[in-house]
């Protein structure tokens, strides 16, 4: 990759990045230095690196980092009961981004990571596999799950409408 390759993948690539990770971590200090430190690997490894993958690089490399930072929190999230599914919001509750974003904090790290990559940034699931590390078919049946999850969760649309 080229000095010039490098700096199109910072102006392309860098917003995606960071609103992925800032999705999961919730806060933009630590999302940023994980993107700061993601660009600087990519530097370390130009001449080694295609432009053409920097982009999957980019947020696998980004997507390993905050794991790490969280099972050294010990923040890694579990399957928490569905009691949290009972949640109920009243008819007239308008702040749609609101509710979504309560449903994936309820979402098991895998799950949520899949779905992002897929519903919010609009990868294959053969990219969100090379992202994270699972097969093909582990993305799917993490989405399937998620989304049955998120689902669940919300409940019917007329409610929130």
């Amino acid at each position: 990759m080229t000095v010039k390759e490098y700096n199109r993948s910072v102006e392309e690539f860098a917003d995606s990045v960071y609103r992925f990770i800032r999705a999961d971590l919730k806060d933009e200090h630590r999302a940023s230095d994980i993107v700061q430190d993601s660009f600087e690997k990519l530097w370390i490894h130009v001449t080694e690196i295609d432009y053409s993958v920097a982009k999957s690089w980019l947020f696998s490399t980004a997507y390993h980092a905050m794991i790490d930072i969280i099972r050294k929190e010990k923040k890694m999230s579990f399957l928490e009961d569905t009691s949290n599914a009972d949640i109920l919001y009243e008819s007239q509750y308008s702040d749609l981004n609101e509710i979504l974003h309560a449903a994936l904090d309820n979402l098991p790290e895998q799950q949520k990571t899949c779905v992002l990559l897929r519903d919010y940034e609009g990868y294959s699931y053969k990219e969100i596999g090379e992202v994270t590390g699972f097969s093909e078919a582990q993305v799917k049946i993490n989405i399937y799950r998620g989304r049955i999850a998120l689902k669940n969760f919300i409940g019917k649309i007329e409610t929130l409408i």
